[in-house]
């Protein structure tokens, strides 16, 4: 269980959390959403004692494993599975006691952390590790290059990896599919389905938080607001709440407008003042409820170029790909045809490395054919966005001034009403963008696609870096483009409110994918099983060998075990013994709350009551007598054994 009690947190002037409560029980994957700001990642830190309340206290029980996912990469001379690995301390620690103990010639320690390496599943890490990795995207190949060798989003999926090979009983995960594409997304997803631990989710995906969330926690007005069910369940009953407070406010708006007419019409007549007097005073003390409004500062729409062509854009016969600094061609889709019509709109789909962005570069020309033919329409204009988009932003110049470098002649009033559909209100459209974050870089870069009034969109995961809020306005204003869309995307909301049909890149080559988004999770997971059959069979003989070395390690554990069994049933059943009369004595001590208890009339109750008390206090103290010496006896025996 965590638990806030009356926590208040301060970031300089602002308050970030004001007298909050809220309760995590065990088990419960929990999606914490808000505002940018709002102190998500603040939260994540008072959990992990980084911070500490201003006012009140986070309770968290005692010996709680917490992993969580680093967003900064130190080690990287590291091979990728190594670095992997070394998320589980505790297995490492045991790693380095049984070299030490090798070292020593010591085959009692020797047999002991042989014991301790099995409890803590040692002989399956090196698997669990490489399906940890392969499963966020890397290959087998990847498994020892070093982390130095990676860019920078491949090691946040290291950082992940890592976080996930932890044994944990909570686990807080930070933006955790912000580099990682649909495949690796869906399968994390699963992944974190099976977690048995207490997860805190921090995230932008509402498909992903649906598919794992038993509650939301919405930090809104400094307070800790918590909902039963996943973020579509939140929707609903947000929509509710704030229903209800409409309906209030306007209840009260028309009380306190009759309040108010009575007060203007009477109050200098001298035989109504008082009354008058007395309704002033109770329009003074009304609370005011605030009207319900949309939370989201976004809202704009893509405005469709004036003509337009049946045939957007064609490659014809091409071969895609990219030439090597040896000069050598790397082909990924060869003779590819492929085409957008007007109105269309298309999803690609297909494994990481297939050639998605391979695809969408050659079509927006920005890297060059190696064969073939690449043909627009006359009146194709195509709007791009990728994250290379948000580099090539002038970092100082404002909003306003991007828009006016495209359009000398806009007015600057105009401009700015346009750029505050895009969150960019007030002085912040003049701002410049050296001071922007990714997410503020990512819209801008949108509001420059949409004021050039595109008729085919091209999206290289426009959603990077977008929180809830700007990802819903985004999805909106899709919805209602007229123009062609042709986007990669790992926001399966995004894609199942915006696409008509997909195509699948796989195996270089391109084809029409007829099915949905399950559909092509359930190709995916075909495919990756038929992968690991294949690596299975090839090193079938290599794992006989491992078996036969690892024979006489597992026996001698196993009688290291035999020896320790009773012991440590016996220890356990005292701890069950001792868990029953403090759980009895719980239920005593809510029943003596009740202060009819106390009236004569219950008095032969109150002294069943408190035999039952006195019955199971001593049951405790029997129970916890016997712990202690059946815990000292398993120590000793230990020690002897080591």
């Amino acid at each position: 269980m965590i638990q806030f009690n009356d926590v208040s947190l301060q970031r300089g002037t602002q308050f970030l959390l004001e007298h909050a409560d809220l309760t995590v029980f065990e088990g419960q994957k929990v999606g914490l959403i808000g505002a940018n700001g709002a102190g998500k990642s603040s939260l994540f830190a008072l959990v992990r004692g980084l911070l500490h309340a201003d006012t009140g206290e986070v309770v968290l029980p005692g010996q709680r494993r917490i992993a969580f996912m680093a967003q900064e990469v130190e080690e990287v001379d590291r091979s990728a599975l190594e670095y992997c690995l070394d998320g589980d301390d505790r297995l490492r620690h045991i790693e380095a006691k049984i070299a030490e103990a090798q070292a020593n010639g010591d085959d009692n320690a020797h047999a002991h952390w042989l014991s301790e390496y099995e409890n803590a599943h040692g002989y399956t890490a090196q698997s669990r590790g490489e399906t940890l990795l392969q499963g966020l995207g890397f290959k087998m190949a990847d498994m020892h290059k070093k982390v130095a060798d990676f860019s920078g989003g491949w090691r946040i999926r290291l950082n992940l990896a890592r976080a996930l090979m932890c044994p944990s009983d909570i686990l807080l995960l930070d933006e955790p599919t912000n580099h990682l594409d649909l495949d690796a997304v869906m399968w994390l997803e699963n992944w974190l389905r099976g977690y048995p631990g207490t997860l805190l989710l921090i995230s932008h995906d509402r498909d992903f938080i649906d598919g794992i969330c038993s509650h939301i926690v919405h930090l809104y007005n400094k307070q800790l607001n918590l909902y039963k069910g996943n973020y579509s369940d939140y929707e609903r009953q947000r929509a509710e709440q704030l229903a209800q407070q409409q309906a209030n406010y306007e209840r009260q708006q028309a009380k306190r407008a009759h309040l108010q007419q009575y007060v203007d019409r009477f109050r200098y007549k001298a035989d109504k003042a008082k009354q008058a007097q007395s309704r002033l005073k109770m329009l003074e003390k009304m609370e005011s409820i605030g009207p319900a409004h949309i939370d989201s500062q976004f809202e704009f729409s893509i405005p469709l170029a004036e003509k337009t062509s049946p045939q957007l854009v064609s490659l014809i016969q091409a071969d895609l790909g990219y030439v090597l600094d040896d000069g050598s061609q790397k082909v990924q889709l060869g003779e590819t045809n492929f085409s957008v019509r007007d109105g269309q709109r298309i999803g690609l789909l297909g494994p990481n490395g297939a050639g998605k962005s391979t695809l969408i570069k050659s079509i927006v020309q920005e890297i060059d054919l190696l064969g073939g033919e690449r043909v627009y329409g006359d009146n194709t204009k195509v709007g791009y966005f990728s994250q290379h988009q948000l580099s090539a932003l002038d970092l100082e110049a404002s909003p306003v001034l991007h828009i006016q470098r495209l359009t000398p002649t806009a007015l600057e009033a105009d401009v700015r009403k346009y750029l505050g559909g895009f969150g960019f209100v007030g002085d912040d459209a003049l701002r410049a963008v050296k001071g922007f974050s990714g997410g503020e870089k990512a819209r801008l870069a949108l509001s420059l696609i949409a004021w050039q009034k595109p008729n085919l969109l091209v999206l290289d995961e426009p959603t990077n870096h977008l929180d809830l809020e700007m990802r819903q306005a985004l999805t909106e204003a899709l919805q209602a483009f007229n123009g062609a869309i042709l986007v990669v995307s790992h926001d399966r909301h995004l894609l199942n409110s915006t696409v008509d049909e997909f195509y699948l890149i796989a195996d270089h080559k391109i084809e029409a994918f007829d099915g949905d988004l399950p559909a092509y999770h359930q190709w995916l997971q075909a495919r990756q099983q038929a992968a690991t059959q294949a690596e299975r069979a090839a090193s079938g003989a290599e794992a006989k060998v491992e078996k036969v070395d690892r024979k006489e390690e597992r026996r001698k554990a196993a009688e290291l075990r035999e020896k320790l069994r009773p012991l440590r049933k016996s220890v356990e059943k005292h701890e069950k013994a001792m868990q029953k009369a403090q759980a009895e004595l719980e239920t005593i001590g809510e029943a003596m709350l009740d202060n009819s208890l106390y009236e004569a009339a219950n008095k032969d109750k109150l002294q069943s009551l408190l035999a039952e008390q006195a019955k199971w206090k001593k049951a405790l103290d029997d129970a916890e007598e016997a712990w202690f010496e059946a815990q000292e006896e398993l120590e000793e025996a230990e020690a002897a054994l080591a």
